[in-house]
């Protein structure tokens, strides 16, 4: 997720919203044990409160972006949740902390990496929380993974703008290529 400085802390979880609201989440990893940190991921995600489970795509290995390192495990889950999304992103950073989550520099390797993707049709341009995520297009680790589980869970989930699917399946592949992006088998 697209994190700027913060002003101070998030502020603590008020009243759930109203109503569920699908959201999008990237996972990845290049530190440690990635299958298990990516399972504990989405255990920890799948347990939030105010929120369900939809699924997770399959597992996609990446070169770094903008970086070094070792390769990338990357995947994309789904949640429906009442939580609001400052709310979430709090969620998420305290799932990345427990997994000793560091921040020494920009595109630092890490041993988690949860990013708020997109949240139904939601536009955010709040200091802390960025939605759509503003790479999203531009990254073949996230397109990919997100286009299968729309796919799988029969198109529910939002897509980021008004991009039809079959461009932004073009758009991924052609990105997959030229950043080598590969799905792993199951």
């Amino acid at each position: 997720t697209a994190r700027r400085p913060s002003p101070g802390p998030m502020p603590a979880v008020t009243e759930p919203l109203a109503a569920p609201r699908r959201a999008v989440i990237g996972l990845g990893a290049n530190l440690g044990d990635l299958d298990a940190t990516l399972d504990a991921a989405c255990a920890a995600i799948a347990a939030l409160p105010h929120s369900r489970w939809l699924g997770v795509s399959g597992r996609w290995c990446s070169r770094p972006v903008d970086s070094s390192g070792p390769d990338y495990l990357n995947a994309v889950a789904a949640i429906e949740t009442r939580l609001a999304p400052r709310e979430l992103l709090a969620a998420l950073q305290a799932i990345e902390n427990a997994h000793g989550r560091e921040r020494p520099w920009r595109n630092a390797p890490r041993t988690l990496d949860l990013d708020v993707l997109l949240i139904d049709d939601l536009a955010c341009d709040d200091p802390v929380l960025l939605l759509p995520h503003p790479r999203l297009l531009e990254r073949a680790f996230v397109l990919l993974p997100l286009l299968e589980l729309h796919a799988t869970l029969g198109g529910v989930l939002p897509l980021p703008g008004r991009a039809d699917r079959a461009g932004l399946q073009a758009l991924a592949d052609r990105l997959a290529r030229e950043q080598g992006l590969e799905r792993r088998p199951d």
